[in-house]
C-alpha cells in the first residue's frame, strides 16, 4: 500500500480496524460516490465520506445557499448565503481532506442527463427532498445497475433503505408511485428538526462505506425508520414486489421519464 506518512496518520483510526486495514483504506481511496443533494441529508454524508477518505465525490445540486438552510445543512456557513451549494460544499470538503477529488454538478438531474452521471460512480446517495427526484434516481440506478441509499426526513421522522438493483427491493417495490400532489407536505410547509436529517444522513454515509468495503449487513430489504421524539429506530422488512413497475416480472417502465406529481383527486 503506497500511503504517505500523512495519510497513515490521517486514517490511522480506521486502518487499525481489522474490518478495514490498509487494504480497506485503499478501497475507499479508489472509490467514487455520487451525492444528489447538498442539503440536510447530503451535508453529513459528504463530510463523513470525505473524512473517511472516499477518493472521489460527486456533488449534485442546482440551488444556492439560503439562510433557512443553515439550521440543518451543516456543510454551509453564514458567509455562503447566495453561493451555489456545490461551490460551498466543495470548499469545505477540500479543507477537510485534500486527498478527495470533488466533481460538482450545479444543475438538476433529469431523464436526459442522469444516467451519464450515475454510471461514473460506485454508489449513489439520494439526499433529495422531492418525490420526482427520488423516483428518477431509483429508476436511473436500476437501469445502470448502481447501488444506492434512499432517505427522506420530515418533522421529527426519517427513513432510509439501501437498494442493490436486481437483488433487493427497490424504492418502487415499497412505494410504486408518488403520492398525489399536496398530500405529503414539504419541509418548508411542515418543518424539520435539523438533527433528524443529520441522524439519517449519517446512516446513509455508513451504508455507503460498508458497501465500498464489503463489510457488515446493509439495509437491503429493510426500511429503517427513526423518530426523534421517542428516540426509537424501527426496522421494517420489505421484499421485492413481483408487480413492481420497474423491477417486477412485467415491468411497465422501460425508459427514464421525468415524473410529475399526480394531481390530488378531491372527489
Amino acid at each position: 500500500m503506497d500511503f504517505s506518512g500523512e495519510q497513515i496518520e490521517r486514517y490511522s483510526r480506521q486502518i487499525i480496524l481489522k474490518e478495514v486495514g490498509g487494504e480497506g483504506q485503499k478501497k475507499l481511496l479508489d472509490s467514487k460516490v455520487l451525492v444528489v443533494g447538498a442539503g440536510g441529508l447530503g451535508s453529513p454524508v459528504l463530510l463523513y465520506l470525505a473524512a473517511a477518505g472516499v477518493g472521489r465525490l460527486g456533488v449534485v445540486d442546482g440551488d444556492k445557499v439560503d439562510l433557512t438552510n443553515l439550521q440543518r445543512q451543516v456543510i454551509h456557513f453564514t458567509g455562503d448565503v447566495d453561493k451555489p451549494k456545490t461551490d460551498s460544499a466543495k470548499e469545505k470538503l477540500i479543507q477537510l481532506n485534500p486527498d478527495v477529488r470533488i466533481d460538482t454538478y450545479d444543475f438538476r438531474l433529469t431523464s436526459e442527463n442522469i444516467r451519464e452521471i450515475v454510471r461514473k460512480y460506485d454508489f449513489v446517495i439520494d439526499g433529495t427532498d422531492n418525490f420526482p427526484a427520488k423516483y428518477l434516481i431509483n429508476d436511473a440506478c436500476y437501469f445502470e445497475g448502481k447501488p444506492f441509499s434512499h432517505a427522506g426526513v420530515l418533522r421529527f421522522d426519517g427513513q432510509t433503505i439501501t437498494v442493490l438493483p436486481g437483488e433487493s427491493a427497490c424504492y418502487r417495490c415499497v412505494f410504486p408511485t408518488p403520492p398525489p400532489r399536496g398530500v405529503v407536505p414539504t419541509c418548508s410547509q411542515a418543518g424539520i428538526l435539523g438533527v433528524v436529517a443529520g441522524v439519517i444522513g449519517l446512516v446513509q454515509a455508513t451504508e455507503a462505506i460498508k458497501y465500498l468495503l464489503g463489510i457488515g449487513d446493509l439495509l437491503t430489504d429493510t426500511l429503517l425508520t427513526y423518530n426523534a421524539l421517542t428516540m426509537t429506530f424501527r426496522r421494517v422488512s420489505v421484499r421485492k414486489n413481483e408487480d413492481c413497475p420497474i423491477c417486477g416480472r412485467k415491468p411497465e417502465i422501460t425508459e427514464l421519464k421525468d415524473q410529475e406529481l399526480p394531481l390530488c383527486d378531491l372527489e
